[in-house]
């Protein structure tokens, strides 16, 4: 008995240091949690209160957190303002373009270098993955696009960066892990062409990765100004971020009256009140697509990085 109340008091106190341990783990994970989730949100909060507030009161430091002399005037002018509008129909353009593309050529070539018959994979993986380490670097590719008459047409916002070597490898890892050799075996046996078993039986099967490969090339050609900035000329063929871009450089301008004219001083004056009016709400209408696109996309995103990142 008394061997027994000993054990019993040593499980209690066991027991209570383990709900102690758990609870102290639970506060510091919470408030790591509190901490990280404060810094994500106060730059959108921000931003999402400066497009709504008083330029001066966002100029001035006076508005730092909620909305300051609430007005719509840079959505009026967002909404008014032609290069804004035609950025962002080119840019969603590009989006499904570039990725319409990029899913094409990374898709078949991740199928195929996943696959064992395939003679040379080794050796084709080898030189795929050397580019990752090494490239041509900027000029050499600028003289590429150029020669190929590229340069000032929608192409060079698509092409040169269409397959990304590391989606392809997350990708070949994800079929050789997922699809069943013995599926294929049976639909060899059945007469199946290999064009038909990758888009009959393979293409059906790897919804998790097709997501996941369209979210990465997508977001990453939503967010790409620097082609444009490089290989464009043509304003009408800017994309929301080149757009964007301009009105950020023009809010940092400052007009210095010595050596200008008043009329340019005041055309520039004009376009800095422009962009401190509308470069905020600029941001927010830019984010949203991407915002609302991804929640429908999350299940799949989650389920194709966790099989690609177990195996292989």
């Amino acid at each position: 008995m008394v061997g027994g109340s000993l054990m019993s008091k040593q499980k209690h106190v066991q027991h209570v240091k383990d709900i102690k341990s758990d609870r102290n783990f639970k506060i510091v994970n919470y408030t790591f949690l509190t901490i990280a989730m404060a810094v994500v949100l106060y730059p959108l909060i921000y931003v999402l209160s400066a497009s709504i507030s008083d330029p001066t009161a966002v100029n001035s430091g006076k508005m730092w957190l909620w909305p300051k002399d609430i007005n719509f005037e840079g959505y009026k002018e967002i909404f008014n303002h032609g290069a804004i509008w035609r950025g962002y129909l080119n840019t969603i353009f590009y989006t499904v373009l570039g990725t319409t593309i990029s899913l094409a050529i990374t898709l078949p070539a991740a199928y195929t270098l996943g696959r064992e018959d395939f003679v040379g994979r080794n050796f084709f993986t080898a030189v795929f993955v050397l580019t990752m380490f090494f490239e041509g670097g900027l000029i050499p590719t600028y003289l590429v696009v150029k020669n190929l008459g590229l340069i000032d047409t929608i192409w060079a916002l698509v092409l040169p960066n269409a397959a990304a070597i590391w989606n392809i490898v997350i990708a070949r890892v994800f079929f050789q892990s997922t699809i069943p050799k013995e599926l294929e075996e049976s639909a060899k046996i059945d007469g199946c062409s290999n064009f038909k078993l990758f888009f009959k039986i393979v293409l059906p099967l790897s919804a998790p990765i097709i997501a996941v490969m369209a979210l990465f090339y997508g977001v990453d050609q939503w967010n790409n100004y620097f082609d444009a900035l490089i290989y464009l000329k043509d304003r009408s063929l800017y994309p929301l971020q080149m757009v964007l871009r301009e009105i950020l450089v023009m809010q940092e301008m400052s007009a210095q009256d010595a050596g200008m004219t008043e009329e340019l001083a005041s055309s520039l004056h004009s376009k800095q009140e422009l962009a401190a009016v509308i470069k905020y709400g600029v941001m927010i209408v830019s984010t949203l697509p991407i915002i609302i696109i991804y929640p429908f996309l999350q299940r799949f995103f989650v389920q194709g990085v966790m099989i690609g990142s177990l195996k292989g």
